[in-house]
């Protein structure tokens, strides 16, 4: 016979069962009044997808009603609109302006079945013991708190987090290879005159800056103390740069919407700019060449979390829980994945993908079949490698994290002048 290991959490949820098991009716009575529960959830396009909402209705029985926004959007309502949501589906690097509003709640680790699966990058900061932490808000430094009433953050794992890790990727820059005709491998090529009226960067001045300091740094104009929080010589000295190259005509245009990066790019009216993996995955299905091109840089990160309301409590929050651990079950990551994403706990979406899936998408294997997105378009061919090959080839490699700088407003303000110019 083996032996049995308990862990805190098995021990945490078998004592819960007996608790539930002692008042048999309670557990019927939750069944049917979960149905009558709607959550309000609102986030960015890349993650409030109908899809989901459909296959929660499916597997929990309770309604959640989406809202996507653009990330500015999304920041302004998590600070300002704390009774307008229940669920937050968030950025790290907006939770570290929305946190000390007090606007969302602490979440209990020993309440998530698959908390010991996350993966290191949102608990310790490190993908491996190796790992060197990247610059920028990484996510575990805005992760945790010491105590449920705390507004700052703690400096290590705690039992409290602010949100519960979802999704994340390693951003690049996107190109048409068909018109470009060159390697390309360096972020300082979005400032090439050979590209001038043909490139583009978007227009959401956290993310935007953190892309122009990958290309001012990589050109050898600036060497930053850290890109994810700039003096303010440096955003002077990195927005003149891109300033100028705009008054060039270097820039055919500035996105902030998905649709809008995706027609840039299909139609060629750009050949190289800011992009995010779907709206590549979008491109690509139209049967034109895209590429997410790995830089010799590294890439620019992102996470995304779920954070709760305040306000939330009793059924509506039992139910908010059971969404969190059955998105981080294993069906939604495996959503996720075929978009180019990752998910918080890979190894329960492997069990939602086939071999070859999981072999293009996680382990940088050869598609040794055809890879769809999740609406069955093609985005791969047989014998195809993911950009940037695996997992850990690719998150191994991030050279900095979205963040928040100290300077903030000093940088909006900049930003601003900048889209003006």
């Amino acid at each position: 016979m083996s032996k049995m290991r308990y862990s805190r959490r098995s021990l945490l949820k078998s004592g819960a069962a007996a608790v539930a098991a002692s008042a048999l009716p309670a557990p019927m009575i939750w069944a049917q009044d979960i149905r009558n529960v709607t959550l309000r959830q609102f986030g960015t396009g890349v993650s409030n997808l109908n899809e989901v909402a459909g296959k929660v209705k499916e597997d929990l029985g309770f309604t959640l009603e989406m809202t996507a926004l653009d990330s500015d959007s999304v920041t302004q309502r998590a600070a300002t609109q704390p009774d307008s949501f229940d669920i937050a589906d968030i950025e790290y690097w907006i939770c570290k302006k929305v946190w000390p509003t007090g606007n969302l709640q602490a979440m209990d680790t020993g309440r998530i079945a698959n908390y010991d699966k996350i993966v290191g990058i949102f608990r310790s900061g490190k993908l491996t013991p190796e790992s060197v932490i990247a610059q920028g808000t990484a996510p575990h430094t805005v992760g945790f708190i010491d105590s449920p009433e705390a507004t700052s953050f703690a400096t290590g794992e705690t039992r409290w987090m602010t949100l519960i890790p979802t999704i994340y990727n390693a951003d690049t820059l996107g190109i048409r290879p068909d018109l470009i005709g060159r390697p390309i491998d360096s972020w300082a090529e979005l400032l090439n005159p050979e590209f001038r009226g043909k490139a583009s960067i978007l227009d959401i001045s956290s993310i935007g800056i953190m892309d122009m300091a990958m290309v001012c740094e990589a050109m050898g104009e600036i060497q930053y103390g850290d890109k994810g929080n700039m003096t303010r010589e440096e955003i002077d000295r990195t927005i003149a740069i891109f300033t100028e190259a705009k008054r060039a005509g270097q820039f055919r245009a500035f996105w902030k919407s998905f649709d809008e990066s995706v027609n840039l790019m299909a139609s060629g009216e750009v050949v190289i700019q800011s992009m995010w993996s779907p709206a590549i995955t979008a491109v690509k299905t139209r049967g034109i060449p895209c590429v997410y091109q790995p830089l010799k840089e590294g890439y620019r990160s992102w996470g995304g979390g779920i954070g709760l309301s305040k306000s939330l409590s009793g059924l509506k929050l039992d139910a908010a829980y059971e969404y969190i651990n059955w998105y981080l079950s294993g069906w939604v990551g495996g959503f996720l994945m075929r978009q180019g994403y990752y998910s918080a706990v890979p190894e329960t979406s492997k069990e939602f993908m086939s071999e070859n899936e999981w072999g293009y998408w996680f382990e940088g294997k050869p598609a040794s079949e055809e890879i769809t997105n999740p609406q069955g378009d093609v985005m791969a061919q047989a014998g195809e490698v993911r950009d940037g090959g695996s997992f850990h080839e690719r998150m191994g490699k991030v050279a900095c994290w979205n963040a928040v700088m100290d300077e903030n407003q000093y940088m909006v303000r900049k930003w601003n002048e900048f889209i003006a110019a």
